[in-house]
């Protein structure tokens, strides 16, 4: 892999059969030797409102990206005693680095390239309601999972949106580096942003790992958090309604 910038350099290099790397914090342009197509992240925040770091302003290859994960995590073999080139962890760097690509890919989407064109005209000013959307995310304190589930409800003003889009935004923000209090409000946000409804409203439901496996270890909690805006907000009744949708199982 080869780098070429206006601004700072990236160096990568094979020392004893491991990939090593050598870069400075501004990089203006990576491009690949092969010749590829140099595939870039949107590296987008949806909720500037809040001001939450939506990802790095640093657009890295793909190729890049893996190869610096990769040694990373060979380091943390060392680090914690291990050795990295024995049969059961020689290929665990790889393995870990596609892992936690996957687990953030949330920081390579957008709230328009997730609802795309599912959103549709119909007169319908009722609640809509799916529950027990079930999510995965990484705890941006420790890097442990916690998981639990989504509620979410909307009242719609002429455009309702296809009922998957809810999960999938949902999905988006649980791929990233996050906190439960986050991804209730960047949901709500997102709905917001889409069909522009009366209200929206948002539950999270939640185990977190670092409070089980770590730290004051108390497996039996669970974390509940709620957003409300518009007429979720304004009106108990709407609140009432959608709080008891949630509860009911």
């Amino acid at each position: 892999v080869s780098t070429q910038s206006t601004g700072k350099r990236i160096n990568l290099s094979m020392e004893n059969g491991k990939m090593s790397t050598a870069y400075d914090a501004t990089v203006s342009d990576i491009s690949l030797s092969t010749g590829e197509q140099d595939q870039r992240l949107l590296w987008r925040c949806d909720s500037w409102r809040e001001e939450d770091v939506g990802g790095s302003p640093l657009p890295i290859s793909l190729e890049v990206r893996k190869a610096r994960l990769e040694e990373a995590f060979r380091t943390i073999l060392e680090c914690v005693g291990e050795d990295p080139t024995r049969g059961g962890l020689r290929e665990t760097p790889a393995r870990a680095a596609k892992s936690i690509l996957f687990l953030t890919k949330g920081y390579e989407e957008n709230v328009d390239l997730v609802v795309k064109n599912a959103r549709f005209d119909e007169d319908y000013n009722e609640m809509v309601t799916v529950r027990d959307i079930e999510f995965y995310s990484l705890c941006e304190h420790h890097l442990i999972p916690f998981y639990g589930k989504i509620h979410i409800g909307y009242i719609p003003t002429g455009q309702v949106l296809g009922l998957s889009k809810l999960a999938r935004i949902a999905e988006m923000f649980t791929r990233r580096l996050q906190n439960q209090e986050r991804i209730t409000k960047q949901i709500a946000n997102a709905m917001i942003d889409a069909i522009k409804p009366s209200g929206v409203g948002v539950v999270v439901e939640a185990t977190h790992m670092c409070m089980c496996m770590r730290g004051v270890q108390k497996s039996g909690a669970v974390t509940m958090t709620s957003t409300m805006m518009g007429t979720f907000l304004d009106d108990p009744r709407t609140r009432n309604e959608f709080l008891q949708f949630c509860r009911n199982r």
